[in-house]
């Protein structure tokens, strides 16, 4: 049976609101190696980690193995982590997306190898190789402006068009105001046109 409030408690009490953890706090107890520090770092963004893994991979098995990964690495290299230079969580869903771009280029590798007798023995309908390289060369145009960026932006512009969420899932994943998020994007934009030298 239940016990009745005494006079001086308040039924508000009794419904006790979430506790969101501070999450660059548990990254420096990790840092540590207070590994109870550490599970109540997984608790609070596994789903995160996962759910951007899983976007770029589209694989949910592989998806599961890199994300493992992931924590591993935050595990390991929870030191670096410096909040002057933004979110906890912003700084794990880097490494969370440099991870799955990396098991991404390894696949794309693996099929290559696989796929190369064919290729090499194939000739193609018209000459690809003009195109081929034109591609890789403006994807290198791409990953070194995206170099000039600043921390927050490169973050903000790698969420939301190589991540694929949107303004508000980008806010809520760095804990930012939806105007703040989409601020970062757009000059990170902005930045990335003038290093590319696109006119409007």
């Amino acid at each position: 049976m239940r016990a009745l409030p005494n006079d001086d408690e308040s039924p508000v009490d009794d419904a006790r609101a979430p506790v969101v953890p501070d999450l660059a706090v548990l990254l420096r107890r990790s840092a540590t190696g207070d590994e109870s520090a550490f599970a109540a770092l997984y608790d609070a963004t596994a789903s995160r980690v996962y759910g951007l893994v899983v976007r770029v991979l589209r694989n949910p098995a592989q998806s599961e193995e890199v994300a493992q990964e992931v924590f591993l690495d935050i595990w390991r290299t929870a030191s670096r982590f410096d909040p002057a230079r933004g979110s906890a969580l912003g700084w794990m869903l880097t490494i969370a997306h440099r991870r799955a771009v990396d098991r991404v280029r390894a696949s794309e590798a693996a099929d290559h190898r696989d796929h190369r007798y064919e290729v090499e023995t194939h000739t193609p309908a018209y000459d690809s190789t003009a195109e081929v390289a034109a591609a890789r060369l403006e994807a290198a145009r791409v990953h070194r402006a995206l170099g000039d960026l600043t921390e927050v932006q490169r973050e903000a512009v790698t969420l939301a068009y190589l991540g694929g969420y949107t303004h508000t899932e980008v806010a809520a994943l760095l804990d930012l105001p939806l105007g703040t998020a989409k601020t970062r994007i757009r000059d990170g934009l902005i930045r990335l046109r003038d290093s590319l030298g696109v006119t409007a």
